[in-house]
């Protein structure tokens, strides 16, 4: 059943040419407020900009009010990563209050990410230094630390041992187990080469040794290389008690899911904008119902492939533009002026796949806000 429109919306497709579309009735995903039991999940959250301010300004009531979205479908948040554009718009300062204020908020399981981007540091000293100082403010909210890649790091490290050398004395300080995050350079450029080795077999090695090395200050493993086959073999490797957090936005449902041996956890910036969908998925994996978790999840996959298609790091631009069709945000702005980074084209696809797995929650306002953007685009 498609959403009766006065007018036809006409959609700008590939080769210059616009196309009518009708958007179909939502699926109905209701917010239950409980964490599945067979999975940990945290979505990856988007910030949102506010219009009014400098750059870099965050509206702090509509980005809040996200992550209640998030902890009202059981979703955990995963606080200040890649998707509320760390390191591309988003500053420590504002970061740091961000996870205050979620933390202060949280009505959820919450973690944030810790870094190294506070300073310029030039000497392993200072990103030891830098690390510790953002560790430490995170656990002090409450929230569990997340300790993302550093570009520092990256920049100065000479090989495998200095990257031995900061995770041993980061990880050996901290209150908890944090959850570790290995970024690929497709989310990330200036990642190139982590853990001291251009080759993935021999950066896997170092990874897993200072894994292992660190077992106890370790709860999991997000891995975000878009590459199943490795992550498969990565988690089977893992010490016993270690969880695989899949950051797979192209291959989660059959990661989560998992086989005879195991399966991956998940820290997902496709959550954001999948929330209610994944969040129903999960229970009825909880439910032992896998037809039910497939059918659910399998009209994402498609969505989630064209938001993180290349250049992947502007899939924040996807999903910020999926909140503002949904309602969650009163505008199409973004920190750091993001919202140009992808085409009315990629963006007139979202809309479609949005709505063919079910997500425009309320199409009337979806088709009025798609057809905001597409005048902007001078597409009458």
């Amino acid at each position: 059943m498609t959403v009766a429109m006065t007018e036809p919306l006409l959609l700008p497709r590939a080769g210059g040419v616009l196309e009518p579309y009708a958007p179909g009735e939502p699926r109905a995903f209701p917010a239950s407020g409980t964490p599945p039991r067979s999975r940990v999940a945290l979505a990856a959250a988007h910030v949102v900009a506010d219009p009014l301010g400098e750059p870099g300004a965050v509206d702090w009531e509509a980005t809040l009010a996200f992550r209640r979205h998030l902890w009202a479908h059981g979703l955990g948040v995963a606080e200040a990563m890649d998707t509320a554009q760390r390191g591309m718009g988003l500053g420590w300062d504002v970061a740091r209050e961000l996870i205050r204020r979620s933390a202060a908020d949280a009505g959820g399981r919450l973690a944030a990410g810790a870094g190294t981007d506070h300073v310029t540091a030039t000497r392993l000293a200072e990103v030891r230094a830098a690390y510790e100082e953002q560790c430490e403010f995170v656990e002090g909210t409450g929230a569990q630390a997340i300790v993302m890649a550093s570009r520092a790091l990256a920049a100065i490290a000479r090989g495998p041992d200095d990257y031995r050398e900061v995770y041993g004395v980061i990880l050996g300080g901290l209150e908890r187990p944090a959850i570790l995050h290995w970024l690929g350079d497709m989310f990330d450029p200036a990642l190139r080469g982590y853990w001291g080795a251009d080759d993935l077999d021999e950066a896997s090695e170092v990874f897993l040794e200072i894994v292992a090395a660190n077992a106890e200050k370790v709860d999991g493993v997000k891995v975000s290389l878009l590459d199943d086959a490795r992550e498969v073999a990565l988690r089977r490797r893992l010490p016993e008690g270690v969880r695989l957090y899949t950051g797979d936005d192209f291959n989660y449902p059959a990661l989560i899911a998992g086989d005879a041996i195991g399966y991956s956890d998940a820290l997902l910036g496709v959550f954001d904008p999948i929330a209610p969908a994944a969040a129903a998925a999960l229970h009825a994996l909880d439910a032992g119902d896998r037809e039910a978790y497939d059918a659910i999840l399998a009209p994402t996959v498609p969505l989630a492939r064209t938001l993180f298609e290349p250049p992947t790091f502007n899939y924040k631009t996807g999903i910020v533009f999926l909140a503002f069709l949904n309602g969650h945000q009163d505008h199409f702005r973004m920190v750091g002026g993001m919202e140009s980074a992808r085409s009315i084209v990629h963006l007139a696809d979202l809309f479609v796949l949005a709505d063919r797995a079910g997500l425009l929650r309320d199409p009337a306002l979806a088709v009025g806000r798609m057809r905001h953007v597409l005048a902007l685009a001078g597409i009458a």
